[in-house]
């Protein structure tokens, strides 16, 4: 087994140390490694999404584009840590996202069609498919309540706080994007927290 291989192996354990020899002996029969380039999409807005995806090595941005044609940063997605766009994944519909490499990317994926075959074959399964789905939520709601309840600083310091190894991956302006801040705006901030 690879190393990346392996990486996935370990998170389905950190979230379901139950996961019995035989299930993942038939999850690791569908799951794909794919390398790719930088600016390259991994899920294209327009188009069906039907991979689950968990990131190895490198970084993705979800983002959207506005009528005005202004792109919109949703997500960020490092190392060990998964991605899809669940809508498009569960619905079989178009994705309204784009998710595109920022760096050199690794991902181990698997089709939503497997894991659903997986959820008829094995009664522990839908344990798997519950618990990465509750991950991914977790993320979408706290970003959602950010917006609702804390000031631009403070989404500013928890996203440093939380994300200290992605702060000099990314640009200030796809930043700017994710927190919902404009980038005199952002720099401001920054060097008032400099400043204290």
């Amino acid at each position: 087994m690879s190393a990346n291989f392996d990486a996935f192996h370990q998170a389905i354990l950190q979230l379901n140390p139950r996961v019995t020899q035989l299930e993942w002996d038939y999850f690791q029969q569908g799951l794909t490694e794919h390398t790719l380039a930088p600016k390259t999409f991994f899920i294209e807005a327009d188009k069906p999404n039907q991979l689950l995806g968990f990131v190895t090595r490198g970084l993705i941005r979800g983002y959207y584009t506005t009528e005005a044609g202004e792109e919109m940063t949703t997500i960020f997605v490092s190392e060990n840590n998964w991605v899809t766009d669940y809508p498009s994944l569960l619905m079989n519909k178009p994705s309204r996202y784009n998710f595109q490499c920022l760096e050199p990317t690794t991902l181990i994926t698997v089709s939503y069609g497997h894991i659903q075959q997986g959820y008829e074959r094995f009664v522990g399964f839908e344990r798997n498919g519950r618990l990465i789905a509750e991950a991914i939520l977790q993320q979408q709601q706290q970003r959602i309540e950010s917006f609702q309840f804390d000031s631009a600083e403070q989404r500013y310091l928890d996203f440093i706080g939380q994300n200290p190894d992605l702060f000099n991956r990314i640009s200030l302006t796809h930043l700017s994007s994710f927190l919902g801040i404009e980038r005199p705006s952002l720099s401001r901030i920054r060097r008032k927290i400099v400043g204290l």
